[in-house]
C-alpha cells in the first residue's frame, strides 16, 4: 500500500524530487499527502496549482502498468526506505526515490567499480573495457555501467563472461530496452545482475535522462573508471560527478592522437589516477571495502589456483622481483602477471616490497 502512495506522489505534475523529499518531511509519508485536506496541502506552500489539482483529484489507475510491471518474474520497485534499496546511493544529494530492479536486487549493495566511456571507441579502447573488466570480476568486484554501445557493452560482457554479477544502469523505463541492439544483452545482465532505473514504467529515451542516471551509476560504485572519452561527453558527466560525490576516478592514458584520449588525460591533469593495470585501482580503493570480497577470493585462489598463478608463485623467491623479471622468467605478459599477483597478495602468498618487487611470505 505505501508503494502505491509513493508512485502517485511522483507522478504529479510540477513535482520534482526535491519537493518531492519536502513534502515528506512536511507530511511525514507520502499517504498523508493523499489524505490531507486541500486546505493542509495548500497551507504547505510546497505545492504549485497543478500540483494541487492532481493530488484533489488523482486515482490508482495513473500508476498501473508500474504496479503491473512488478507482478512479473524478478521485478522489483524499491523505495527509498526499503531495506533492499543501496545505502550507498542514499548519500547523495538527490538520490532517487524509487529504483526499479530487474533482476538480482541483492547485488546492489555488493563492492562495485564503474567502468565507462565512448559508445565508438577504439579497437583498443574496447579491449581495455573488456579485459579491465573481466581481471575486476575475478577479484568479486561487480561491474556497473549504462548499457550504452561501445565502452559500457564492452565492461557488462567482460563480466557476464566470467559468469560475475554486473548491474546496467538505465535512462528508460525497465519494459523498454535502449539501445534496441541491446535487448540479448539486457536479458542477460538481468539473469546475472540487474537491469534499474529511476523512471517510470513507460519512460521513453530522452536525452536529459541519461545525465541523471550517470549520478547513480558513479554513486553506487566505490570508483570510476573511464576507458576512452572526448572531452564533452556524459561519460565526462559521470567522472565529474563520482568526484563530486567523493568517490575515486580512474582513467587510462592514450595516444595523443587519439581523440578520445582527451577525456582521460584531462582527468588525470585534474587528480584522476592514472591506470596501467587493476593494482592501480584495488590499491586506491578503502579497506573496509575490499574486506567484503576479499576473504571468498582469498580461499579461492589458494584452492583452485590456475596453472597461470602457479607458474607466477613457482619464479617468486625470498629475494624480491620486478614485474619485468617476472614477465621475462613466465614469457607471459604484464597484465596477466599483474592480475596472478595481485591474486597472490590477496590470498597472502606474497607481498610487495617498498622498491616495487615482490617477494614470497615466510
Amino acid at each position: 500500500m505505501d508503494l502505491l502512495y509513493w508512485l502517485m506522489l511522483l507522478k504529479a505534475p510540477n513535482l520534482g524530487v526535491k519537493t518531492f523529499y519536502k513534502s515528506l518531511r512536511y507530511f511525514e509519508t507520502p499517504q498523508q499527502v493523499f489524505q490531507a485536506s486541500h486546505h493542509e496541502r495548500l497551507g504547505s506552500g510546497l505545492f504549485k496549482k497543478s500540483t494541487l489539482a492532481y493530488l484533489n483529484s488523482a486515482n490508482t489507475s495513473i500508476v498501473k502498468a508500474d504496479l503491473e510491471w512488478m507482478q512479473k518474474k524478478n521485478c522489483h520497485i524499491l523505495t527509498l526506505i526499503d531495506k533492499r534499496y543501496p545505502p550507498q546511493l542514499k548519500t547523495i544529494a538527490d538520490p532517487p526515490p524509487l529504483l526499479y530492479v530487474r533482476g538480482d536486487v541483492g547485488c546492489l549493495k555488493e563492492p562495485q567499480l564503474a567502468i565507462v566511456g565512448s559508445r565508438n571507441p577504439t579497437t583498443g579502447g574496447k579491449q581495455n573495457a573488456y579485459q579491465f573488466a573481466t581481471d575486476l570480476s575475478k577479484l568479486g568486484f561487480v561491474i556497473t555501467s549504462g548499457m550504452a554501445s561501445g565502452i559500457d557493452a564492452q565492461a557488462h560482457i567482460g563480466a557476464l563472461e566470467q559468469s560475475a554479477k554486473t548491474i546496467a544502469v538505465c535512462g528508460t523505463g525497465l519494459d523498454r530496452i535502449y539501445p534496441a541492439k541491446h535487448k540479448s544483452l539486457a536479458h542477460q545482465i538481468s539473469m546475472q545482475g540487474a537491469l534499474i532505473s529511476e523512471f517510470f514504467i513507460g519512460t521513453s529515451p530522452i536525452a536529459s535522462n541519461f545525465p541523471r542516471r550517470n549520478r547513480i551509476i558513479s554513486a553506487l560504485s566505490l570508483g570510476t573508471l573511464v576507458v576512452e572519452a572526448s572531452i564533452k561527453s556524459g561519460t565526462m558527466i559521470t567522472a565529474k560527478l563520482a568526484a563530486e560525490q567523493g568517490k575515486e576516478v580512474f582513467a587510462i592514458p592514450s595516444s595523443i592522437h587519439n581523440p578520445l584520449s582527451q577525456g582521460c588525460h584531462y582527468l588525470i591533469n585534474q587528480g584522476a589516477k592514472l591506470v596501467g593495470n587493476i593494482n592501480d585501482i584495488v590499491e586506491e580503493l578503502p579497506e573496509v571495502s575490499l574486506s567484503d570480497i576479499l576473504p571468498q577470493k582469498k580461499d579461492d585462489s589458494i584452492k583452485g589456483m590456475d596453472k597461470t598463478g602457479s607458474k607466477v608463485l613457482k619464479c617468486l623467491s625470498y629475494e624480491p622481483l620486478s614485474i619485468d623479471q617476472l614477465v621475462e622468467k613466465t614469457n607471459l605478459s604484464p597484465q596477466i602477471v599483474s592480475q596472478e599477483l595481485l591474486l597472490l597478495e590477496l590470498a597472502g602468498k606474497l607481498e610487495k616490497t617498498h622498491a616495487q618487487g615482490y617477494i614470497l611470505i615466510k
